[in-house]
């Protein structure tokens, strides 16, 4: 049986201020019951509770306040003072729950509290680098990859000096095409010690929680890694290389758990590669780029992929890296996207405050939040959206790409038309999208055998009954019209 699971990210260091009162600043423990289950009532099966690793305050003054940053912070908070400041969650210490958040006692009875109402909680594991300031710096500094002091004097943008007693000299996590994160130190997978070190470290976040959502994570692939750092590190990272660090990593884990899940946060087109190594998901950034860009031809055909692919791909409209989906996509095409991602085979992906049409992206270096007006037919769309694609046939179904045909001769319209079909025992959904900017019609060919000559289709989307033929769709096919971005979810 297939099984289409939902996630919810959270971005838990600002989310949890919702939840203050006036005599108390919240904690996790402090959440309400009825939230989580309001979730769970939505189909959400999977809670990512972001950015809820202890952090290193000291990075705040000397990296959280370039010019570029502070021009965000104005972007999304216009009274922002340094006080909102509170550092990158991805800059992070240790792998100790943030104090300010919850005790590690608190965050346990949390998890057992959401797993007993069926909710499995994801927390972030953040492969290739720690913040410049942790205090592994004094307890595992074997770890990070060292430079010498010319390689530190030709380039200090990318190395950098710790303020620790020695001379030594440390990369800053980096990204190869992008300029090095200032507030990191990157981690050195050439070395057996600093893999051994973060395989534990793994097998000890299994204990506390159900997977990891793993930040950049084709990073430390062995090619990448190497094409990186080619010119720092030295010859024995070919030996010491052998194996792929997720593989070994992934392995050693699901030994221990065989349930708790690997999310790959993953670009490149280096997909694939990462779901061999036993990621059960990765980031499908490239469907996302389509939903925003691209025709329903060349959606339809990225829907063609081998479908081992598709099952382990995460499809996602936003998150905190990506623009909000209202504003990227605007009302109406971001529901009809929302309606795609929802119904195709793999893990559907939901961003806190998608549901409600927030605008604003926020830097995560900001502690606080503006206050959004909710958009309500957002609201009540997502509602009805995420209540249909709650069962089972939703989660479990099995899933087909139905061909499209032109409603007549010389009639293009229908190539803005996407339509699948899911089955599960007796029940059968058609999902039917114009995923244009203007009304579109086609013919869709369905196998009607066995159907009374006339029969009602129930579209659960929109609350309307058709009568249609059964013969009438044999001969020439179902008869649809849309108008521009809109839907239908057939029960027949």
């Amino acid at each position: 049986m297939f099984n289409y699971p939902s996630f919810y990210e959270i971005n838990t260091r600002i989310w949890i201020n919702r939840f203050n009162t006036n005599e108390k600043k919240a904690r996790l423990i402090d959440v309400p019951l009825e939230y989580w289950k309001s979730l769970k009532e939505l189909g959400i099966d999977y809670v990512w509770l972001m950015g809820i690793w202890k952090t290193c305050p000291t990075t705040i003054n000397k990296y959280c306040f370039e010019d570029g940053l502070q021009k965000s912070y104005s972007k999304a908070l216009r009274d922002w003072s340094r006080d909102d400041i509170i550092g990158s969650p991805y800059s992070i210490d240790s792998y100790d729950i943030n104090p300010s958040i919850a005790t590690a006692d608190e965050f346990t009875s949390v998890r057992n509290t959401l797993n007993s109402i069926g909710l499995k909680v994801i927390l972030d594991f953040i492969p290739n680098h720690f913040s410049a300031d942790t205090s592994m710096l004094k307890s595992n500094r074997e770890i990070f990859l060292e430079v010498d002091e010319l390689i530190y004097k030709n380039e200090q943008h990318t190395y950098f000096h710790p303020e620790i007693d020695e001379q030594k000299y440390f990369a800053h996590g980096r990204d190869p095409f992008f300029s090095a994160w200032q507030d990191t130190i990157q981690i050195n997978y050439c070395s057996r010690t600093a893999r051994h070190f973060m395989i534990q470290t793994l097998k000890d976040i299994s204990k506390i929680c159900d997977g990891v959502r793993c930040d950049m994570a084709m990073l430390i692939l062995n090619n990448v890694f190497k094409n990186t750092w080619a010119g720092v590190i030295n010859g024995y990272c070919k030996t010491e290389m052998q194996t792929e660090f997720w593989q070994e990593a992934i392995t050693g884990v699901k030994k221990i758990r065989n349930d708790f899940l690997f999310i790959a946060e993953s670009y490149w087109d280096l997909e694939w590669s990462l779901q061999q190594q036993g990621f059960d998901y990765t980031y499908d950034k490239r469907l996302t780029d389509r939903l925003k860009q691209s025709s329903a031809k060349e959606i339809h055909d990225h829907l063609l992929a081998e479908m081992n692919y598709q099952l382990r791909s995460l499809r996602f409209l936003e998150n905190h890296d990506e623009e909000r989906a209202v504003v990227e996509f605007g009302k109406e095409k971001s529901k009809a996207a929302a309606i795609i991602i929802s119904t195709i085979p793999g893990a559907r992906f939901y961003n806190d405050g998608q549901f409600e049409g927030r605008k604003i992206k926020l830097p995560l270096q900001l502690g606080r939040e503006p206050q959004e007006t909710v958009n309500e037919d957002l609201q009540k769309f997502y509602k009805k959206l995420l209540t249909i694609t709650s069962q089972r046939i939703f989660k479990s179904g099995d899933w087909k790409l139905l061909k499209v045909n032109p409603s007549w001769e010389n009639n293009l319209s229908f190539n803005n038309i996407l339509a699948w079909e899911l089955r599960f025992g007796s029940e059968r959904r058609i999902v039917v999208v114009n995923y244009s900017s203007s009304t579109s019609t086609c013919r869709l060919m369905l196998d009607v055998v066995g159907y009374v000559e006339e029969f009602i289709l129930l579209d659960l989307l929109n609350d309307v009954a058709y009568n249609r033929s059964a013969e009438e769709i044999y001969r020439l096919g179902l008869y649809v019209e849309l108008k521009p971005y809109q839907s239908h979810i057939f029960s027949l």
